[in-house]
């Protein structure tokens, strides 16, 4: 069999590679095996913070809703304007609520009272 040189094909593997790490530091950006292994890494985490960021969102928007909801007393809780408004049929998503609670109280205190009614 004859014996293959694979310069073309490595090469052009090996630079799309590095373009990846090209943002890395020291050996990371440089060494074939090591920008490698550190792009599966970097791929991974970026994964599974994909995920974590819409918990983490989702976290954020219910602590706001929740601080607005006690300090103007609209329902006293966050759970109890959630499941006032399932009854009320207001189709509100939590990160909607949460800037309507920081950028105009009024407004939330509005939607409020129409849930009551």
């Amino acid at each position: 069999m004859t014996r293959v040189k694979r310069g073309y094909t490595a090469r052009r593997r090996r630079t799309k590679i590095r373009l990846f790490a090209s943002t890395f530091r020291g050996a990371h950006s440089r060494l074939t095996r090591t920008i490698t292994q550190h792009k599966m890494r970097a791929l991974v985490s970026s994964h599974r913070d994909r995920g974590r960021q819409k918990r983490n969102f989702r976290r954020l928007w219910i602590t706001r809703i929740n601080a607005v909801t006690r300090e103007n007393k609209v329902f006293h809780s966050y759970s109890r304007l959630i499941h006032n408004l399932y009854k009320g049929q207001l189709l509100l998503n939590r990160k909607i609520l949460a800037q309507i609670a920081l950028s105009n109280k009024n407004c939330l205190y509005m939607i409020s009272n129409k849930i009551i009614k």
